[in-house]
């Protein structure tokens, strides 16, 4: 482990094949920083996968509509799919996919629920992107 702040990652250069952000890109003070960041460490060809609750989702909308109450969601930004995906491209980064789940409330959910390519309809988002080989 290393103590650390997402806008400012105490990596080397290219240091970094693949870079998780999984529901946390929300806490961040400044998530644009910490992607510029995050394209800096890692390597050309490296991919960068980011999980978040969509803000414009059924579960976005919940849980925008309670942040205060919620222990971690009053610090959280919600994000949506089209920012985070807006904000890889203007960062050069390439190929990006996005694919989404959790399409029910929990309680409504009697089974797996298999994940579908591209937002709008889930509310969990995985966005995957590659920085260009130089």
């Amino acid at each position: 482990m290393v103590l650390g702040v997402a806008e400012f990652l105490p990596f080397k250069k290219k240091s970094f094949d693949l870079i998780l952000i999984v529901a946390a890109l929300s806490l961040f003070k400044d998530p644009v920083q910490a992607l510029r960041e995050t394209a800096g460490v890692l390597k050309p060809g490296g991919q960068i996968v980011i999980g978040i609750l969509d803000r414009n989702s059924l579960h976005g909308d919940f849980y925008e509509s309670r942040k205060k109450e919620g222990r971690f969601s009053s610090e959280a930004k919600f994000l949506s799919t089209a920012e985070v995906s807006g904000w890889l491209t203007e960062l050069g980064f390439e190929k990006i996919k996005i694919c989404q789940t959790l399409f029910k409330q929990p309680e409504k959910i009697e089974r797996i629920e298999l994940p579908q390519k591209g937002s709008g309809t889930g509310s969990f988002a995985v966005i995957s992107a590659w920085r260009p080989v130089e």
